[in-house]
């Protein structure tokens, strides 16, 4: 009887295992940086979707932006530009997001808000985009500033030592469009608020 092991089986290919294992074990080193650095931008995980964020006027007081990044809950790191804002107003905002299921196809979901005399409001609010648009004038800006040293913005403001920043007193940006993974404020006061889930493809542009 011969006693040597099939070599289909029984062994381990250590070559396969590390060129397999390694893409893994760096991306697990990267959030693991990341996290220690503080560099994450959201304090949860991302969803797999990005939506998109419209608005006919954006006022701001306290304006700070840095790169940064967010992660999903496979801990995929995603690249984001982060757009701080102290206290924010904004006129006739939408919100949407498409999801695509088997069978159904394409589901929309679009949120409008601020559309009559009152205004959107937001404060210590963080938006990570990953695509801005508009027409925007700022005072007293500071372009290229270190992104650890922002003092402008919200508390908890501020990027990597050695990144790239810029900051201002206030922003203004009117026909706003961007597409971002995620959202989150100390407030958001919502007025006329009005949500709609339909078929297809409905965004906000």
């Amino acid at each position: 009887m011969n006693d040597a092991q099939d070599p289909a089986t029984g062994r381990v290919n250590w070559l396969r295992f590390a060129a397999l294992a390694v893409p893994g074990f760096a991306a697990t080193a990267a959030l693991a940086v990341a996290l220690a650095n503080g560099a994450l931008a959201a304090s949860f995980a991302v969803s797999g979707q990005q939506f998109k964020v419209s608005a006919d006027r954006l006022d701001g007081t306290g304006f700070a932006q840095y790169g940064s990044v967010d992660a999903n809950a496979r801990e995929d790191l995603l690249p984001v530009a982060v757009t701080a804002i102290k206290d924010a107003r904004l006129k006739d905002l939408c919100q949407s997001v498409v999801t695509t299921l088997p069978v159904i196809g394409d589901i929309s979901l679009k949120l409008r808000a601020g559309t009559g005399s009152e205004a959107v409001t937001a404060k210590d609010l963080f938006v990570d985009a990953t695509q801005l648009s508009g027409n925007a004038e700022f005072n007293s800006i500071e372009i290229g500033r270190d992104a650890s040293t922002l003092d402008k913005g919200p508390d908890g403001a501020q990027g990597m030592q050695d990144l790239f920043a810029q900051q201002a007193d206030t922003v203004g940006i009117t026909n706003l469009r961007q597409v971002a993974w995620a959202t989150n404020a100390g407030t958001f006061k919502l007025s006329g608020l009005n949500m709609k889930i339909s078929k297809g493809r409905h965004e906000c542009f």
